[in-house]
C-alpha cells in the first residue's frame, strides 16, 4: 500500500517520519511554517533507544562523529551527597549515552530530505484539515488549502495547532522552565557525563556536553548549560547576571571559563515545557507523533528518543498493514505503553527536581541515592534512562535490535 503522505512540522519527529516513509516507497510532502527551517533549543541526550533509531536511517555514523559519548549521569548536592550516579554499562557493556547539539541533528536528518525523494515545502503553516473524497486536506491560516493526501502525520510540536481535531486532548503547562546556554568547552572539563547539581527543589544546575555541533569552521566542543527557572520569571527585567554567575560558580567552579563567554542576559534563552495526554494517537486520516503527540517535562531527558521511535514505528505500521486504518490503530496500540510509562514517570519524578516543594528534598536526597545501589532499582533507573523500559513490571522494548547496533560501534 503506497499512500501519499502530508507530515506537519519539520523537526526530529517530523523529519524522522519522513525519511522511514519515503524509504518505504510512499510519496512525502514535508510541511514546515518556517522559511528557513532551524533547531531551536540546546544540546540533547540520545539514548541507545534514540541511537538505533538512528542506525536504521543510516545516520549513526554521522551523529557519533558530531556528538559527545556520555556514560553516565550524576546529580550531586551543593555539599556533595549522591543523589544519582548511574552508569550505562552498569546495563549493558556496549551502551552509552551521546550528547547532542540539536543543529547537529537537524543537519543530518534534513540533510536526507532530498536525496530520499521528501518534497519539503517551507512557509507553509498549517493550523487546520478536512475530509475529503478518499482523503486529507492540509488547511493553512488563511484558509488555504496546501495540497491533498490519504494521510496527514503530525509532528509540529508541543503547542500543536492540528491537536484541535482531537478534543480529548489534555494540555498542561509545566510551572517551571529553564535558562539554556550552548558555550565552547575546548578543554573538555564536563566530557563524558551528564551532570547535575539539586539544591532543593528550587535550584537545579546542570551540564551535557554535546559534541561538536553543527558544521562550521574552527570547530570547538561544545556544552549546555541549564538552569531551572519558573515560567513566571521569564518576564522579570531585574535579572542579576552577575549575582546568578556567582551562584553557578558556588555550586560548580569548573564552569568559570563557560560562564565568561556569557556578557548578556538574552545569551540565557528560555524553554517552557508541557505535559500533553492523547489517550489515543489516531483520528480519521490523521495520527499525531512527537511533542505534539505527548510532549513531556525534560526531567528525563527522553523527548527526542520518544519522536524517533514514533517514527520509526508509524512508518512500520502503515507500511505493513493493508488497510489504513488498521495501520494506525496498531502504532497507537504498539505506541502507548512506551509513551505513557514516560510521562507517568516524568511527570512524577518532575516536583523532586523543579518544584516549590521543598519538602520533596529530605526524600529525595536520602532516598534515590540509595535506591541506585540496589540491584532492581538500579536496573530499572537505567533502563528508563536508556529510553527502553515500557512499564513499571520491568516490559521493555525489545532489546535485540538495539543490543546489536550498540555492539557495533567501536569502543
Amino acid at each position: 500500500m503506497k499512500l501519499s503522505i502530508g507530515v506537519v512540522g519539520a523537526g526530529f519527529a517530523g523529519a524522522a517520519a519522513s525519511l522511514f516513509l519515503a524509504e518505504r516507497g510512499h510519496e512525502v510532502t514535508l510541511y514546515e511554517e518556517a522559511l528557513a527551517p532551524q533547531p531551536v533549543g540546546a544540546g540533547i541526550l540520545m539514548q541507545p533507544s534514540g541511537l538505533a533509531v538512528l542506525a536504521d536511517l543510516g545516520l549513526l555514523s554521522g551523529a557519533l562523529e558530531r556528538g559527545s559519548r556520555v556514560d553516565s549521569l550524576v546529580c550531586n548536592t551543593p555539599r556533595g551527597r549522591r543523589v544519582l550516579d548511574l552508569s550505562y554499562r552498569d546495563l549493558e557493556a556496549d551502551w552509552f549515552g551521546l550528547g547532542m547539539h540539536r543543529g547537529a541533528l537537524f543537519e543530518l536528518l534534513h540533510g536526507q530530505l532530498s536525496l530520499r525523494g521528501v518534497k519539503l515545502v517551507t512557509a507553509a503553516s498549517v493550523q487546520g484539515s478536512r475530509l475529503a473524497r478518499g482523503g486529507i486536506v492540509p488547511v493553512g491560516k488563511d484558509g488555504t488549502e496546501l495540497g491533498a493526501h490519504q494521510l496527514l502525520v503530525v509532528a509540529d510540536g508541543a503547542r500543536s495547532a492540528l491537536r484541535r481535531a482531537m478534543p480529548e486532548a489534555r494540555v498542561t503547562p509545566y510551572p517551571w522552565g529553564a535558562r539554556w546556554f550552548v558555550g565552547r568547552d575546548p578543554d573538555a572539563i564536563f566530557a563524558g557525563r551528564l551532570h547535575q547539581v539539586a539544591d532543593g527543589t528550587t535550584t537545579l544546575l546542570g551540564f551535557l556536553p554535546c559534541g561538536l555541533g553543527p558544521r562550521r569552521p574552527g570547530e570547538t566542543p561544545l556544552v549546555s548549560l541549564f538552569w531551572s527557572v519558573p515560567v513566571a520569571d521569564f518576564a522579570r527585567r531585574d535579572f542579576d547576571l552577575g549575582r546568578w554567575k556567582a551562584r553557578v560558580l558556588e555550586l560548580e567552579p569548573r564552569a568559570e571559563s563557560l560562564l565568561e563567554q556569557i556578557e548578556d542576559p538574552r545569551q540565557l534563552l528560555p524553554a517552557s515545557y508541557f505535559d500533553v495526554v492523547l489517550p489515543r494517537l489516531h483520528a480519521e486520516r490523521l495520527v499525531f507523533i512527537g511533542d505534539a503527540a505527548h510532549a513531556t517535562s525534560p526531567q528525563l531527558g527522553q523527548g527526542t528518543n520518544l519522536a524517533l521511535e514514533d517514527a520509526r514505528t508509524l512508518a512500520a505500521c502503515v507500511s505493513g498493514c493493508r488497510e489504513l486504518p488498521d495501520g494506525l490503530a496498531r502504532f497507537s496500540a504498539l505506541r502507548r505503553a512506551h509513551v505513557r510509562y514516560y510521562q507517568r514517570a516524568s511527570r512524577a519524578l518532575t516536583p523532586f527536581f523543579q518544584s516549590d516543594f521543598d519538602l520533596l528534598t529530605v526524600p529525595r536526597d536520602m532516598l534515590l541515592g540509595r535506591l541506585c545501589r540496589l540491584p532492581v532499582a538500579r536496573r530499572l533507573m537505567l533502563k528508563t534512562l536508556a529510553g527502553v523500559q515500557t512499564g513499571f513490571l520491568g516490559l521493555t522494548l525489545p532489546l535485540g535490535p538495539i543490543r546489536a547496533r550498540m555492539s557495533q560501534i567501536p569502543g
